[in-house]
């Protein structure tokens, strides 16, 4: 007896079927696929438009298929604001790492959430710069060991961890705030309809909306995958906590 089995679960139309860069047990590749999926479930796919900089999402245009940017490093926030005021019926988005968004791109995450822009922000938070040499990031922990802080961070000589979501929570141009995490499966179920929210922000034109996901580097960590999802609920998620920071007011 022939039993029909139902499909649920296949590859999003905007995923590429083709192998990415990033290394095994690297958070980077759950958030591209739930950043394809939401855009499959809200349909935007024709009218969407990503930028990638320079770091670990540098060949986010060959993954997704969308049109994209390519921005210099910190800037794509730039580069986004300008599309979205010449296209404002487009919907634009960055794709960022740490090292990118909160410090080389420090001043450009501030002010497209201070301007309000109708963009939104993919941040992807693993605490270090994972694609250039395992430096030490502004959202390195205390005691965390880089390659520019062997003995770990010293907060005398480096000060404090950033927080990003905090900070730009903040901002009255900033309308939709959260910091998610991609550690278990619970919480990749909530860094999606994070994801897909902070779309629907821009979607309804109410202003800048950014999603702050916690990652695995285990490679820069000098970890297994498993060591590295065990720190992220460990060391992490204690310093950043997770949840929504800044949500519009229903009128």
């Amino acid at each position: 007896m022939q039993v029909e089995l139902e499909k649920v679960f296949t590859r999003p139309r905007t995923l590429r079927q083709i192998a990415t860069h990033y290394c095994p047990g690297c958070g980077h590749g759950i958030i591209t696929r739930l950043v394809a999926e939401v855009i499959d479930e809200l349909e935007i796919r024709e009218k969407t438009v990503g930028v990638a900089p320079v770091g670990c999402s540098v060949l986010l245009h060959s993954y997704l298929d969308i049109d994209m940017y390519e921005a210099a490093h910190g800037r794509a926030p730039a580069v986004a604001t300008g599309c979205k005021r010449v296209h404002p019926q487009l919907i634009v988005f960055t794709y960022q790492g740490d090292g990118d968004f909160a410090a080389i791109g420090t001043a450009e995450a501030i002010h497209v959430a201070a301007r309000g822009e109708k963009i939104t922000t993919v941040f992807v938070n693993n605490a270090i710069y994972g694609m250039t040499g395992g430096q030490m990031a502004p959202t390195t922990l205390i005691g965390q060991k880089t390659t520019t802080t062997p003995e770990g961070r010293i907060p005398e000589q480096a000060g404090l961890p950033i927080r990003m979501s905090e900070l730009l929570a903040t901002l009255d141009g900033a309308v939709y705030i959260a910091r998610v995490s991609v550690h278990n499966s619970k919480n990749i179920i909530q860094t999606k309809k994070a994801i897909k929210k902070a779309f629907e922000m821009q979607i309804r034109g109410l202003g800048y909306s950014m999603v702050e996901v916690l990652s695995q580097c285990p490679v820069a960590w000098n970890m297994t995958p498993s060591e590295a999802t065990k720190w992220i609920e460990e060391k992490m998620v204690p310093y950043y906590p997770l949840g929504e920071f800044k949500v519009p007011k229903e009128s």
